[in-house]
């Protein structure tokens, strides 16, 4: 199935928005200036899960702490930096994709 590359890009950006959302609402409130919740409650679910998601999301936000730290960014910053970095990745994902689709393609033949 091949899938073009704005629409690759377009669901990576989606995916990541409602990723990042939805674990931070699962995980609770951003407190004490951490911005990946979840790390330090008291609830062992919670810790549990965070543990979990935490590599996924330092691939998702972790170069953008400098933007995450700063204490009172403009609203569209946040959101234009992630769509940015999210937007170069998927771009990554996609010809790394489509490379080793390429390489295996040939040993089949």
């Amino acid at each position: 199935m091949k899938v073009s590359l704005k629409k690759f890009v377009i669901i990576f950006l989606v995916s990541a928005f409602i990723f990042i959302g939805i674990t931070n609402l699962l995980l609770g409130p951003i407190v004490n200036g951490t911005w990946f919740p979840g790390m330090d409650s008291p609830i062992e679910w919670k810790r549990t899960l965070a543990n979990i998601i935490y590599p996924v999301k330092v691939v998702l936000v972790g170069p953008l702490a400098p933007i995450f730290n700063d204490p009172d960014p403009a609203p569209p910053i946040r959101v234009l930096a992630c769509a940015i970095y999210w937007t170069i990745m998927a771009l990554f994902l996609y010809y790394m994709l489509y490379i080793l689709s390429k390489i295996f393609a040939r040993k089949k033949t």
